[in-house]
């Protein structure tokens, strides 16, 4: 195997993955199970959102994913886009629902469709593994530029990956450092770790152990352990 893809992460990234997903702005600040029921119950989606990942995570109440994937499923009904993203993952996963893939993609499909990134960034994974759809590399990379357009660093690195393994576009290591330094530059640790690893490779960019100490550091900075010992490794090889 080349020695870069032992560097770099190597794999597709999912958004939102349990309890991963959070609101960029509350609506409530309340952390109170009856208050946000009681939101819930008028038809606010925040209150049903914020209620099932108190669920979700056991803060505040007994865990109970079944009960987290049906306030997730109320605040998606209300046009909550997170709330589809995440009871979406529970389909994906089978977590406090049955395992359907059909319905995850079909989730995803809506939250993407309503202008939330992060439901494109897990869309575009179902069609890269060809769950719930047929594989379709190209509709994978066509929806990571979508949440990439849309402001998700992750899906820059997705973008990236995609280049450079040549999935669904031609295999292009200048396209994939440029969608990794964007993904870097977006505060996304993975896209640090890969950029520095091309750097250290001299592929797709000039060849420099500076740089790549550089992007390395920047993960480990953002809390990465895989470049916390990237970086370790080359500064002691220098």
């Amino acid at each position: 195997m080349n020695l870069r893809y032992l560097l770099l992460i190597s794999t597709l990234v999912t958004a939102c993955v349990f309890s991963s997903c959070s609101r960029a702005e509350e609506t409530t600040n309340s952390k109170d199970p009856k208050v946000l029921k009681a939101q819930c119950d008028r038809g606010e989606a925040a209150g049903c959102f914020n209620l099932g990942t108190m669920y979700d995570k056991g803060e505040g109440v007994t865990k109970d994913v079944a009960q987290a994937a049906a306030l997730y499923r109320k605040a998606c009904d209300e046009g909550d886009a997170l709330g589809c993203v995440s009871l979406g993952v529970m389909y994906a996963y089978g977590t406090g629902v049955t395992k359907d893939s059909f319905q995850a993609v079909a989730l995803y499909r809506k939250a993407c469709d309503g202008g939330f990134a992060k439901g494109c960034i897990n869309l575009g994974v179902m069609y890269n593994n060809g769950e719930g759809v047929t594989q379709d590399f190209a509709q994978a990379v066509a929806l990571f530029r979508k949440a990439c357009d849309g402001g998700e660093g992750l899906g820059c690195f997705n973008l990236g990956w995609m280049y450079d393994k040549g999935e669904g576009v031609r295999q292009d290591f200048f396209q994939a450092a440029a969608w990794y330094r964007k993904a870097c530059d977006g505060g996304e640790a993975k896209g640090c770790i890969n950029l520095g690893a091309m750097y250290e490779k001299g592929e797709g960019v000039r060849q420099s152990d500076t740089e790549a100490l550089n992007y390395y550091g920047k993960a480990c900075d953002l809390k990465n352990e895989r470049g916390c010992e990237n970086y370790a490794r080359l500064k002691k090889k220098r």
